[in-house]
């Protein structure tokens, strides 16, 4: 009789300790700390300036969740703050195009209605057809844009996919996104622009993480890809790419203040923008950026761009192995001040490395300790000589300020190893 009495109490602990199990990850983290609860080290990058990055962490555990779903996490991030939102399994948007294709648009009748034949090349769209292409992607920017609010965790359990969602942090402080795979934030609707350059281009809205307006945040061991759906096996629609991607983690708008390090970004693009206007207006003095130990692997520009901030690039292991898609990897934009230190690019014999820079309007940029890898065989490489060897006008080669918020600076000769063993989601050791 007795044991039979026990039965209910031992079930009881059994489900307690399994939903304690749910709630929190398996794995305590490289700092002996419950990973959702870990903070950006201090002297990490420019995160770490002022009060620090440290997101969630002082969520009470009722501000802990788990979530499995879309909705889940559209709910978790609704909850009050501060919070730990963990992911576990696949998060999908979970919705096709033709679910958000309103008012009568097709591509068909879009391609149709604006081909330069038809339309010209001096204005953009306008008329029923851009209308219905606009409410289509409103449609989809209302359901996979969701909005990050300060003083948050999102951490990935292991295995954890964030997939068709972009992450917006937007006027918020104090964010931390950690080990997550991201893939194909895609735009269903590009919008056509034969205005956009000599030839025009489409471009998309969404990026797996956007940074707009805020400060202090830390994007850490995450995996970015397109899976599958990559720019490159596009149509050609106007004799354009059709670009279905825009960022994989893009920071603009007056943010400030972020560190982004330890994460693989693959097969991609335009693949990360600090400062997308020329206009100093919102981002003089802003934009300050720390970009460390992250695996570059056959993405073609935006490595990063940058416009008007200090960014510090250091310990970055850049693959490129096709000069036919190989655009550029740092881009100097207008009053950037771009610092490229101790970084590992390893080339196919037919990328020029006096490409590895593009002039976006900026005029300066300090390089030091990189090296190059062509053929099996390493060398040093001045980034600013090579470039102003083949291009005019020169860079300068001072870009007017020194880093002092870094980790330890690795030698350049050690960064393939440990970036290639170190940096993605699921590498939190």
């Amino acid at each position: 009789m007795r044991t039979n009495a026990l039965i209910p109490a031992v079930l009881a602990l059994a489900a307690a300790a399994t939903a304690l199990a749910t709630a929190a990850p398996a794995s305590a983290g490289s700092r002996g700390t419950e990973l959702g609860r870990q903070t950006l080290p201090a002297g990490d990058g420019w995160a770490s300036a002022g009060t620090g990055t440290t997101g969630g962490a002082a969520a009470p555990a009722g501000n802990v969740h788990v979530v499995t779903d879309r909705a889940g996490l559209v709910a978790a991030l609704a909850s009050p703050g501060p919070r730990i939102v963990y992911v576990k399994g696949a998060v999908d948007a979970g919705r096709t195009c033709a679910d958000f294709a309103t008012g009568g648009y097709t591509l068909a009748g879009y391609l149709a209605a604006y081909d330069p034949a038809v339309w010209g090349r001096d204005a953009e769209p306008s008329g029923p057809l851009e209308d219905a292409r606009a409410a289509s992607a409103a449609a989809q920017t209302a359901y996979m844009k969701l909005k990050v609010p300060s003083d948050t965790t999102i951490a990935g359990l292991p295995g954890a996919v964030v997939r068709h969602i972009n992450l917006h942090v937007d006027k918020a402080d104090n964010v931390i996104i950690r080990n997550i795979r991201f893939e194909d934030a895609a735009d269903c609707f590009p919008q056509w622009d034969p205005t956009d350059g000599d030839e025009g281009n489409w471009n998309s809205l969404y990026d797996s993480i956007s940074v707009t307006g805020s400060t202090h945040v830390w994007v850490d061991h995450n995996s970015f890809t397109d899976a599958g759906n990559q720019d490159s096996a596009q149509p050609l629609y106007f004799g354009r790419p059709y670009q279905v991607h825009d960022g994989q983690v893009d920071i603009t708008s007056g943010s400030d203040f972020a560190t982004v390090s330890w994460n693989e970004f693959a097969d991609h693009d335009k693949t990360m923008l600090i400062g997308s206007t020329n206009n100093p207006a919102t981002d003089v003095g802003k934009l300050s950026v720390t970009v460390h130990h992250n695996h570059f692997s056959n993405t073609l520009q935006r490595l990063p761009r940058v416009r008007f901030g200090k960014v510090h690039v250091y310990n970055n292991y850049y693959e490129i192995p096709d000069a036919s898609t190989f655009v550029y990897a740092l881009g100097v934009g207008v009053r950037s001040q771009i610092v490229a230190q101790n970084n590992y690019f390893r080339l196919s014999r037919a990328v020029d490395p006096a490409g590895l820079l593009y002039d976006w309007g900026g005029t300066a940029l300090t390089a030091t300790g990189n090296l190059l890898r062509v053929a099996g065989k390493e060398t040093p490489i001045d980034l600013v000589a090579t470039y102003n060897a083949a291009h005019d006008p020169d860079f300068g080669p001072d870009a007017g300020w020194t880093p002092t918020l870094h980790t330890g600076i690795d030698p350049a000769s050690s960064v393939r190893r440990e970036v290639s063993r170190h940096a993605g989601a699921g590498e939190i050791s």
